[in-house]
Formats: structure tokens, C-alpha cells, sequence
């Protein structure tokens, strides 16, 4: 069965709570790439980040999932990619977070397969 769509002030909402568990757990170069206007898109929202290591992506994968089950009483509705640690989804239907290990963000270039959406930066919390 599939899942209803949420409002665009709940998506927006869960976009920023991804954004920031991410920054909690000083994830790197996080990027939203807002793909409402494009009719390809998949979901309305990518958040991207990357870690310095297998650890940190684990790390990062964690803070975002409570975070966005503590602030939002959400899960995902499908996570892929956490035994490696090299590429992580968690799919929440209507924004898809893709938390990298940061050689395999430089391979897959994910910013630059979906170029025509509207990118914001963040900046990287030390």
C-alpha cells in the first residue's frame, strides 16, 4: 500500500529535521536539492551529505533517524546501502536523504545528475 503524500509545509518541515541531524553529527557538505518543479523527479526533496569515514556515515545515519523520529514521530520508509557504509538512502517517500562516504560522493556526482533542481548549501557545523 502505498503511502499518502504529506503537505508541502510537513515536507519542507522534514527536509529541515534531516538537515539538521545531519549537522549534529557534523556531516560535510550538505546539499538539499529541491526537485518539486522537474516532472522526472522521484520524491520533491534530496538532502545530501557526505563523512570522512565508514564510521561517520553510520554515525550520521543514526542522528537523522532519531532526529526526525523524535522532532516528527517519522521513520523511513526504506533505508538501503547501511552494511557497506558507502552509500546511505533513507527513503521518507517525499524527501530521499543520500548520506555518502566521501570518495564514493565524488564518484556518483548525485548533485550533478539532478542539476536542474534548486540547490541550497549548508554549512558544514565544526
Amino acid at each position: 500500500m502505498a503511502k499518502k503524500k504529506k503537505t508541502l509545509d510537513y515536507t519542507e518541515h522534514l527536509c529541515a529535521c534531516i538537515v539538521e541531524g545531519m549537522q549534529e553529527n557534523k556531516a560535510r557538505d550538505i546539499v538539499v536539492l529541491d526537485l518539486r518543479a522537474l516532472s522526472s523527479a522521484v520524491c520533491d526533496f534530496f538532502v545530501i551529505c557526505h563523512g570522512d569515514s565508514s564510521t561517520q556515515v553510520d554515525g550520521i545515519t543514526n542522528a537523522v533517524t532519531r532526529f526526525t523520529r523524535k522532532q516528527m514521530k517519522e521513520k523511513p520508509w526504506r533505508t538501503e546501502g547501511e552494511r557497506n557504509s558507502e552509500w546511505v538512502l533513507l527513503d521518507y517517500i517525499d524527501v530521499v536523504a543520500h548520506i555518502f562516504y566521501k570518495e564514493a560522493r565524488q564518484f556518483y556526482e548525485i548533485e550533478e545528475l539532478w542539476a536542474d533542481g534548486i540547490r541550497t548549501d549548508y554549512p558544514t557545523i565544526n
